[in-house]
């Protein structure tokens, strides 16, 4: 039976907040197909699996600089785990560079043949440039992507692609996030002293990309009195009438400011792979209107769960927007309670490893 070595740049579980740090926690915590693990040293571990941690100390930044590869340590752990009478499935999470590495690493072992490596990439376009993704995606066995709209959007610039593709969307915890009746949202805005207000939110980290300056300039256009703007991942202190920014929130402390908010906005202006506030917000009972770009339009069924805006730098569609959910808002459906669940993603990834088993 094939082992199963997942390689990881960031220490899992992992102290920094991430979406696919919080998948693989819960997923590693539960009923998971993974025998290995490669990465730097958590504080701490979890208990049904065997690490091999990688190094960096100075001796190897040394090393790193000399030969021109930042995962000499990771190539050293995996050497320590292959044998040559084994079978494995090797794992590796959005780090590109380390995959050639791997496939001479294997070959000089002559054991490539005994082995399949998939790559999770969590980002919307395609990466590298054709020359060099053809010869990236042959040395992989499996691509496994956020959204079908990204699979063809890589083969709109590859035109075909020389390994199998998966489709594993993100998840959250529907535990967590999960939609208030009337009664409880009201309680819930008197303890956050908003009673009366409409509530819009915006939750992201305060990139030029992420878009908070759309939404801030939107708000100059539609501030009302019995309106406010929560601003969460900011650390700005400027002073506007009618937001209030919280700063950095602690992920167990996210759902209850969705559960209390009307409207999110997601004012993106990059290609984002999967946009997981979108579906943390619908799942609370959010009005979500977003930016119609990378993986979002998928995400929100091209407008069955949320309102898109094809053009997020017109201000003008936001306003629209806006005017529309306060005057006459479109019915959007609500999120399947099973689409984006911790549980969907493992049975997933589970179904994705066994698969790459057989051979």
């Amino acid at each position: 039976m094939s082992k199963v070595i997942l390689i990881s740049q960031i220490e899992l579980p992992s102290s920094s907040i991430g979406s696919w740090t919080t998948l693989y926690k819960n997923y590693l915590e539960g009923n998971h197909e993974i025998d290995y693990l490669i990465c730097p040293e958590p504080k701490n571990k979890f208990n049904n699996i065997t690490y091999q941690f990688t190094s960096h100390s100075f001796i190897d930044k040394i090393k790193s600089k000399i030969y021109k590869k930042s995962h000499l340590s990771a190539l050293a752990a995996l050497s320590k785990i292959v044998k040559n009478d084994g079978k494995y499935i090797i794992q590796v999470i959005d780090n590109y560079k380390i995959v050639p590495d791997i496939v001479s690493l294997l070959q000089k072992l002559k054991i490539r043949e005994n082995c399949k490596i998939q790559f999770f990439y969590h980002g919307f376009p395609p990466y590298l440039d054709k020359e060099k993704g053809l010869v990236f995606f042959q040395n992989i066995d499996e691509l496994i992507l956020l959204t079908q709209d990204s699979h063809k959007a890589h083969l709109r610039y590859y035109s075909d692609l020389p390994c199998m593709v998966s489709i594993l969307p993100n998840a959250i915890d529907a535990n967590k996030f999960y939609k208030l009746d009337t009664v409880e949202k009201e309680n819930q805005k008197q303890i956050l002293n908003i009673t009366g207000k409409q509530v819009f939110l915006w939750c992201s980290q305060d990139r030029p990309k992420k878009g908070l300056q759309v939404a801030l300039d939107l708000w100059n256009a539609i501030y009302e009195p019995n309106r406010i703007l929560l601003i969460i991942g900011s650390s700005r202190t400027e002073q506007i009438p009618g937001v209030i920014f919280l700063g950095k929130i602690p992920n167990s402390e996210l759902p209850k400011y969705y559960q209390v908010s009307d409207v999110y906005l997601f004012p993106t202006l990059c290609e984002e792979g999967f946009g997981l506030s979108l579906i943390e917000a619908l799942s609370c009972g959010c009005y979500c209107i977003a930016s119609a770009l990378g993986g979002v339009p998928e995400v929100l069924q091209y407008g069955k769960y949320g309102k898109l805006i094809n053009n997020p730098l017109d201000s003008s569609e936001w306003e629209l927007a806006i005017t529309e959910y306060c005057t006459n808002p479109i019915a959007f459906e609500e999120l399947p309670n099973n689409l984006y669940t911790f549980e969907t993603w493992r049975s997933g990834m589970n179904r994705i490893i066994n698969e790459a088993k057989v051979f």
